[in-house]
């Protein structure tokens, strides 16, 4: 197929991967490896440009972060193991909803934002996802800048890390609970060292 076949399909396979490569840098932590992640997606999974639907983006989307749990999972052998379920205290939230933590859909969107631009408050973000565990870490990005549920987190975690019995929604949901938990305690302290400053 030549570039002249459908309307506007190269400026779209460009877009789409750029997005694949925030995802990766996201997910990793790491722009070389993100790229390295990147360039296999593509490799191994085909999208054409020209379609009208979003679903060969979203089945790369769903290839490239159960790639980077494997790799995580490599990298960090026991991060993906199975937690037990918790039957102690609560997280400092109820819900796993962004606003149940004091986080605006705004203020994600910035940081996103931001930490896609390498710059401001996307330092922040990448700063902070650096010192989750893995696992909270893909839990993260799959439901806060995905959208993902719990069940399609807990599928892509199980599949990118070879465990094929254990992550359930209700631990998913425990986890993102306890990352958000630390990411509005990370920004509350984020504003306050930015007010007295």
């Amino acid at each position: 197929m030549g570039f002249d076949d459908c309307e506007g399909g190269v400026l779209k396979a460009q877009d789409t991967a750029v997005e694949l490569y925030k995802l990766a840098a996201l997910m990793l932590g790491d722009e070389s490896e993100a790229l390295s992640l990147v360039e296999s997606t593509v490799a191994e999974v085909e999208v054409d440009p020209c379609a009208p639907e979003d679903g060969a983006v979203d089945i790369a989307r769903r290839h490239l972060v159960e790639a980077a749990v494997a790799r995580m999972n490599e990298a960090h052998p026991t991060a993906f193991a199975v937690p037990a379920q918790a039957n102690g205290p609560a997280s400092c939230i109820e819900d796993d909803d962004l606003s149940a933590a004091g986080i605006s859909a705004a203020q994600i969107a910035e940081l996103i934002s931001g930490a896609a631009k390498g710059a401001g408050s996307g330092d922040r973000l990448r700063a902070w996802l650096d010192q989750l565990p893995p696992a909270q870490r893909a839990i993260f990005v799959q439901r806060a800048v995905l959208g993902w549920d719990n069940a399609a987190t807990a599928a892509t975690l199980a599949k990118g890390s070879g465990v094929t019995s254990g992550w359930s929604a209700a631990q998913v949901s425990e986890s993102f609970r306890q990352a958000l938990c630390s990411l509005a305690n990370a920004l509350v302290h984020s504003e306050a060292e930015r007010v007295t400053a």
